[in-house]
């Protein structure tokens, strides 16, 4: 394997990423009101605008391990995963007009939160947890992994590389919370379009620009056409991307913790839309980014890969080796190409920190010591966020031990989105569910999900020819391919699959989709056997009426009928301002478990009212029905 080496000033700009990054984290920690309040440190006292927002969403969507496995899979397999943002239309409109308006209106601080409010708090708990142990897996390994590919290629050192990206990472979310995480994601943002950016431009010019690289792309066919192939255990076809992947978006951006804290520190919920509207454009440009520069690659080498000629041991490493390759005679832009990189990865990890401090003293801390007063909940946020992060690095030095099994590591990332996207829908589209079908719909899932994944990568490491249906793994002990988001295919002959191996190879991109349905049937079957929540004892504010949005232009009595006997507010309409007129039995307090009626304990009864309460400060409280036709 050939090493290239950094020159000083690529070190510098790599140190001027952490500098400016810690920077804004100080800036924010000494400025303002000094974070000196919950609402200002896990919601940035609820006053983003809607541009830092969506650059936010973004930069914490693209993380390392997608900048180095985007340009790899499109140099592999062609561009068939360019369809992926068909996706990003319906995965971010249903957010917009569904999620965020029953999220902001409902005053949440956690996302989970909306689960006491719709089941119990058995449901909110479990749900809390499930995302507890997802990220703390995931963030170490986002961590460790680009280090590791960055290492074997240039010599970078590996450890000062996760060190110098942990502990930044850790002290700004510790001090500047949500507001200088969001800002840090802006300037990151930046970076990681200009490194990319430069990459192509370069790569592009060295080959004979963009026509020389798109004529080279399809002559070596890695122009691919549309596939409409419907078989889901095909690894990548245009509805496994179109579809398969609206159900992976609306995890991440619709029920994700990480992601629904940024709509919920918006100034108001039009600009929490705004922000999901903006994220659609950029998402574009960035996957575009990602493939162009897989085609840069493949004009620069053709079919005499890095990987085949020995120079890289791991397709993860190829892009860093062209980088070094294309830019190494221009001191200083593998340096940004590398601040480009870790930029993802600590946008990732921030959101990661902030997100989890947030869950635990919202879900864990807080409901068992009501009256703890604001200073100490305060301060024992920022310990939560400083603790996180000694745990992330922690997990970096595990992933680092773990050989081949950092592959079943990273896929519990993916396998556990699912199962909470499934009770989030559970609770918000099918009134008649209740917290016994909820509980056993998420177990189900959870379940499912494991067998699948866990199966699968058993089945192909038992197997001498991977499935060319499923991801495949690497087999040695480098296990730096795991860490991507888009994960690469041998190229091999099919066998023919039967039974469990043929189950096992459902595509990856099928998963998110699979586990929520699970969990949406076994939770609608567990709630028609136990009893079926009844639809006037549902509070209104927690479900979203799906058939009669849809179906807008019928009479009112026959929507009626069709919300489950759910008693939504009726929409009031005059020349100032639109308000939802309070059905004929108002409720005197809503219990925790989202039915309508006298509270079952004063703690229901308080956490709901400070939820609504804070809201009221900053705009008029509207009821949750929002009539849009998708």
């Amino acid at each position: 394997m050939v090493q290239m080496h950094f020159s000083t000033l690529d070190y510098v700009i790599f140190a001027l990423l952490l500098l400016l990054s810690t920077g804004i984290g100080l800036y924010y920690a000494f400025s303002g009101g000094r974070q000196q309040t919950t609402q200002e440190f896990l919601l940035a006292d609820r006053s983003m605008h809607f541009l830092p927002v969506a650059l936010s969403l973004l930069a914490t969507f693209q993380s390392a391990v997608a900048i180095l496995g985007v340009p790899a899979e499109i140099y592999t397999s062609g561009t068939e995963y360019w369809f992926l943002g068909v996706s990003y239309i319906l995965g971010l409109l249903i957010p917009a007009h569904i999620f965020i308006p029953i999220f902001y209106r409902l005053g949440l601080t956690s996302v989970y939160q909306y689960l006491e409010l719709r089941f119990n708090t058995a449901t909110r708990i479990c749900g809390t947890v499930t995302f507890i142990f997802q990220m703390v897996i995931y963030m170490g390994v986002v961590l460790y992994a680009p280090a590791l590919a960055l290492n074997a290629v240039t010599g970078f050192d590996l450890w000062g590389a996760v060190l110098a990206v942990g502990l930044v990472c850790t002290l700004y979310t510790a001090l500047g919370g949500l507001k200088a995480v969001i800002w840090t994601d802006v300037f990151q943002t930046v970076v990681m379009f200009a490194g990319q950016l430069t990459v192509i431009v370069v790569g592009a010019w060295r080959v004979g620009g963009m026509g020389e690289v798109w004529r080279i792309a399809q002559e070596g066919g890695r122009i691919s056409g549309i596939d409409f192939n419907p078989d889901p255990f095909e690894r990548h076809t245009f509805w496994t991307l179109a579809f398969g992947g609206i159900f992976m978006m609306l995890a991440l951006y619709g029920v994700n913790q990480a992601q629904v804290q940024r709509y919920l520190s918006s100034k108001t919920e039009k600009e929490a839309i705004k922000s999901c509207y903006l994220v659609f454009p950029c998402q574009q440009i960035v996957l575009a980014l990602g493939c162009v520069m897989g085609l840069v690659m493949y004009a620069q080498y053709r079919e005499n890969s890095p990987l085949a000629s020995g120079y890289v041991k791991m397709p993860d490493q190829m892009v860093l080796y062209f980088v070094m390759d294309v830019l190494q005679d221009l001191p200083g832009l593998p340096g940004l190409f590398v601040a480009c990189l870790f930029s993802g990865s600590l946008s990732t990890i921030s959101s990661a920190f902030n997100s989890l401090a947030t869950v635990t003293m919202e879900d864990l801390i807080k409901p068992y010591f009501p009256s703890m007063t604001e200073k100490k909940a305060t301060v024992l946020s920022k310990l939560l966020a400083l603790g996180y992060g000694i745990v992330c690095l922690g997990m970096a030095y595990i992933a680092s031990q773990m050989g081949s099994v950092l592959q079943a590591a990273l896929s519990i990332f993916g396998m556990v989105g699912g199962p909470l996207l499934g009770v989030f829908c559970l609770g918000i589209f099918f009134p008649c569910a209740n917290s016994v079908g909820a509980l056993s719909g998420l177990l189900a899932g959870l379940v499912m999900a494991f067998w699948i994944g866990i199966g699968s990568l058993v089945s192909k490491s038992s197997s001498s020819v991977p499935s060319v249906n499923t991801t495949a793994f690497p087999q040695t002990g480098n296990v730096t391919m795991t860490a991507m988001t888009t994960l690469l295919t041998t190229a091999a002959t099919k066998p023919r699959l039967s039974g469990l191996n043929k189950f096992y190879a459902l595509s990856y991109m099928w998963y998110s989709a699979h586990n929520s349905t699970t969990v949406v049937i076994v939770g609608l079957l567990v709630s028609l056997f136990t009893g079926p929540t009844k639809g006037k004892d549902v509070n209104p504010d927690t479900i979203f009426p799906v058939l009669s949005s849809l179906l807008f232009f019928l009479p009112d009595k026959y929507k009626e009928r069709l919300n489950c006997g759910v008693r939504f507010r009726k929409k009031v309409t005059n020349r100032n301002s639109q308000q939802y007129q309070k059905p004929e039995q108002e409720c005197n307090g809503c219990k925790a478990n989202g039915e309508l009626g006298n509270t079952e304990s004063e703690e229901s009864e308080t956490l709901e009212n400070t939820q609504l309460s804070n809201h009221s400060t900053k705009q008029q409280y509207y009821h949750i029905v929002h009539e849009t036709a998708l």
